[in-house]
């Protein structure tokens, strides 16, 4: 049976970013439009996006908005029926997504003094493993399970675009609710192994293995019979409780001959009225060389 592959992705901007709403650089539309392309030419591998949640943190849900547009012009340029829901692909912003809160310290650089408090010790105001975990819980019930159970019988993909602190609680979430027989590879001592640079990409896959009923599950469900003879309709094949495979962590091959234009160009903050980036940073006008040319 087909099960659904989700892709988690984070886009940071820099490792004290935090919750703070920070815009993507014009290096990090550059990498965006690159993943989206990426996951584009993916498609027979990865199966059809159905859905994408993203944290509703710009950073994050400008990567994601990348990603759909360029799942709309793959549909746009694909006679196939099943372009329909690719055309009109949503992206769903939620702020259980959002990167752990750092507090006081939001914005403080990795390595640098922290605020302290009167008595001269480092405030501790930044939110909690426990608080997170609730956020993702949160998430996982309301978005991801549904998503799961509506197209166990599918081959499609579910993208989540976040961050690296939070991506690693729901990462620990899924291995805790999708049982993996990679625990021992992916933690070292009690820590998850995964980390993610700006758009790298951590596949999993969540699947189905065997026919048995997980523990407490309904015990009522029936399907119809084929039999056309009236005989009683035969007890639903339960499906097994799903599991996740880890297929790859922190892929970043289409960033692969990307380089930040210098100059302070390509950490600048990104104009949105800028109509492309490749004419941001592509040859001068053919206006202004006439112009020049006739001074």
């Amino acid at each position: 049976m087909a099960t659904p592959e989700t892709s988690l992705l984070t886009d940071r901007l820099d490792g004290s970013a935090g919750s703070r709403d920070a815009p993507l650089t014009n290096h990090g539309v550059l990498q965006a439009k690159r993943l989206g392309n990426h996951l584009a030419k993916r498609r027979d591998a990865i199966g059809r996006i159905e859905k994408i949640f993203t944290s509703n943190l710009q950073r994050a849900y400008r990567t994601a908005e990348a990603i759909a547009e360029a799942q709309s012009s793959l549909a746009s340029s694909s006679s196939s029926s099943s372009s329909t829901s690719e055309a009109s692909l949503r992206v769903v912003q939620l702020p259980e997504l959002r990167e752990k809160d750092f507090g006081s310290s939001e914005g403080v650089k990795f390595g640098a003094a922290r605020p302290s408090g009167s008595n001269g010790d480092a405030q501790s105001d930044s939110e909690t493993r426990d608080s997170m975990k609730s956020r993702i819980d949160r998430f996982l019930d309301a978005h991801l399970a549904p998503a799961v159970d509506a197209y166990a019988s599918q081959n499609v993909a579910v993208v989540i675009v976040a961050h690296g602190i939070i991506l690693g609680v729901l990462l620990r979430a899924l291995l805790s609710r999708y049982p993996s027989k990679q625990l021992d590879s992916l933690y070292k001592h009690g820590e998850i192994l995964a980390a993610w640079s700006n758009t790298g990409v951590l596949q999993a896959k969540i699947e189905l293995s065997g026919q048995g009923r997980p523990e407490g599950s309904n015990t009522e469900g029936t399907e119809p019979s084929n039999n056309k003879g009236g005989t009683s309709p035969e007890p639903a094949r339960a499906r097994a409780a799903p599991g996740m495979v880890v297929q790859f962590t922190n892929n970043v091959d289409h960033l692969q001959g990307l380089k930040k234009t210098r100059g302070g160009i390509g950490s600048a903050k990104f104009d949105s009225k800028q109509k492309t980036m490749d004419s941001f940073f592509g040859p001068a006008s053919k206006k202004r060389k006439l112009d020049e040319g006739g001074g």
